[in-house]
């Protein structure tokens, strides 16, 4: 019996593999996209949309928002002239809202892939060979293992959480974000060692519904990758505010669990601390995630990997062998969801013909805390290393009407804009919405804007995004409302 013969197959089924296999299929191609996660299904079928769908960003907002509901009802009703009595948080309806949001979107998923004719492999994808201009992938399954053909093959395997030796995850005591987004009760004491996106996202939300949360870093600068503006604002906000303990400049020493919990003994070089213990009842470990290459058969066909495990590509995400790329979390570049989507489209067109395209200098971050933090191009400690003459505009929610009405003025917009030239280099937003605010600048900096572009835009009053307004109109130091 012949081998199944495709145009492309994808390996993976996370944000940058599916969205490629129905781009490819939209765009005239025999497609295919090889899976095989499973992750929670009741019926152990396979389920795409990778870590973010399943168990990272999706499940993980989902969490934040019943938190931040619980949050309000204690603290901020009252000051609209709400009052309740014995809010309490059922952390079973909170963990299963956040399985049927998954489950729906999950299901969704194989929905478009019949709209758009992909034919969705279920097994582990590895590459066996090559024959005739037809590269060869082996799909182990339950019930086997069969080989498929593909003219192209798109990898988009994606990422794991990287563990530390001495620390087993076993995702019940001690948990990567898989273990952290199913947690069953509040823990009195959490302990979380990683001060990034994921660790302060679900440090949050275990600390809005209770828990005492101590979080440990190993770097000695807090959000060192965001604008030191925005940074400050956010360690003022999260540790006096909020009451997260975060330590910095930490090393993690023996980690012991015990009857009464888990004990991490630790040095932090900051504030002359010393020695350190904590002790804690659940312990999320959030360091970074590592490329999922190993089992892929690199070596079975000389793929290229980098030092680090990623798969070498070029500015187009080509590999090293004829019609082999790589989208997403297993390739250079910030481990984003929608950055790994863009690349998983701009591949398909590129494989169609067309100028598939990725502006990678207008990639937008953002950490869905309270306040949210959103940020796209360039730092204000990047201009000035780069020896980038520029002009800054920063206006706070404080003086915006909507913010005001929300009862939510954390926060603030800031604009870096060329000095020579005003064209838009950064924007930086932490405050209510800001992963909304961002797109804004996200479009303005992708069509090449300038800070008296944005300023000259009508914007609808009374809204948060008159703050990037005015902001843009801070960068000329002409602001109407500050």
């Amino acid at each position: 019996m012949a081998n199944k013969q495709f145009d492309v197959v994808v390996i993976g089924g996370g944000p940058g593999g599916y969205v490629a296999a129905i781009r490819a299929a939209q765009l005239g191609f025999a497609t295919a996209c090889i899976e095989s996660e499973a992750y929670a299904d009741p019926k152990g079928e396979v389920r795409l949309g990778g870590t973010c769908l399943n168990v990272g960003c999706i499940p993980s907002k989902a969490l934040l928002r019943s938190s931040e509901l619980f949050d309000e009802a204690n603290h901020a009703f009252v000051m609209h002239g709400i009052s309740v009595e014995n809010v309490k948080m059922d952390v079973g309806t909170m963990v299963r809202r956040k399985d049927n949001i998954v489950t729906q979107l999950t299901a969704g998923i194989k929905g478009l892939f019949k709209k758009n004719k992909v034919t969705l492999l279920s097994g582990r994808g590895s590459f066996a060979g090559r024959e005739n201009e037809r590269w060869q992938l082996d799909v182990a399954g339950k019930d086997g293992s069969e080989i498929v053909e593909a003219k192209h093959v798109i990898v988009a395997t994606g990422s794991s959480p990287r563990h530390l030796d001495g620390i087993p995850v076993d995702n019940e005591t001690i948990c990567d974000n898989v273990g952290a987004l199913s947690l069953n009760a509040v823990p009195k004491r959490l302990g979380v060692i990683g001060a990034g996106v994921i660790g302060l996202e679900l440090g949050s939300v275990w600390k809005r519904l209770g828990s005492d949360v101590t979080i440990l870093e190993a770097l000695p600068d807090f959000l060192a990758a965001a604008d030191p503006a925005v940074a400050k604002e956010a360690w003022k906000t999260f540790t006096t505010k909020q009451g997260l303990k975060i330590h910095l400049g930490v090393k993690i020493g023996a980690v012991k669990q015990g009857k009464k919990g888990i004990t991490i003994e630790y040095e932090s070089n900051n504030g002359g601390e010393g020695a350190q213990k904590l002790e804690c009842d659940k312990l999320i470990v959030s360091v970074g995630r590592v490329p999922n290459t190993a089992g892929l058969g690199a070596d079975n066909v000389g793929l290229k990997l980098d030092e680090r495990g990623r798969i070498e590509v070029n500015d187009h995400c080509q590999t090293n062998l004829d019609n082999v790329w790589a989208v997403g979390d297993v390739i250079r570049g910030p481990m984003l969801a929608h950055k790994g989507m863009e690349e998983g489209v701009m591949v398909a067109e590129l494989i169609a013909g067309q100028a598939g395209h990725v502006n990678y200098d207008a990639i937008p971050w953002v950490i869905y805390t309270h306040p949210e933090i959103a940020w796209v191009g360039k730092t204000e400690t990047q201009l000035k290393n780069e020896g980038v003459e520029f002009r800054a505009g920063q206006i706070p929610f404080l003086a915006n009407g909507r913010a005001l009405g929300q009862g939510d003025t954390t926060g603030f917009v800031k604009m870096l804009a060329c000095a020579k030239t005003d064209r838009v280099l950064g924007v930086h937003v932490i405050g209510a919405n800001a992963s909304e605010l961002i797109s804004e600048a996200v479009t303005a900096m992708e069509f090449g804007a300038v800070s008296e572009d944005i300023a000259r835009i009508c914007h609808a009053h009374p809204t948060l995004s008159e703050v990037m307004h005015e902001a843009a109109l801070a960068v000329d130091k002409r602001p109407l409302h500050f």
